[in-house]
């Protein structure tokens, strides 16, 4: 997997499109927290889905994972809560159903 690095929005604002890395095929991983997003841009001609592991349980049951779909064309901003931190890593474990023209990145909102 991949280490996604964050790009911090200052107040005067931010162009992330350029800041975008192709999706890896083994996955990536990624920076959580409050006003932390995954921005995805599909550039392929179909649409792809997008994971988002979930650790832990409740009463013993996995939670689900989060996926996302992208439709063909689009870019989605996909929040990268602490809920999805695995304790093991301090980072969010992200998948991705093909990486085909796909790509990624990491974006915060400074407070």
């Amino acid at each position: 997997m991949a280490a996604l690095t964050t790009q911090v929005v200052p107040l005067a604002g931010l162009r992330f499109d350029d800041k975008l890395v192709a999706a890896a095929g083994a996955g990536d991983t990624a920076q959580t927290g409050a006003g932390v997003f995954l921005a995805v841009k599909n550039a392929d001609s179909g649409s792809h889905t997008v994971t988002i592991a979930t650790p832990g349980t409740v009463d013993g049951l996995a939670i689900a994972d989060r996926a996302v779909a992208v439709p063909a064309g689009q870019t989605f901003l996909v929040p990268l809560t602490d809920r999805y931190r695995d304790p093991s890593t301090g980072r969010a474990a992200i998948s991705y159903d093909g990486v085909t023209s796909v790509t990624v990145g990491v974006i915060r909102v400074s407070a």
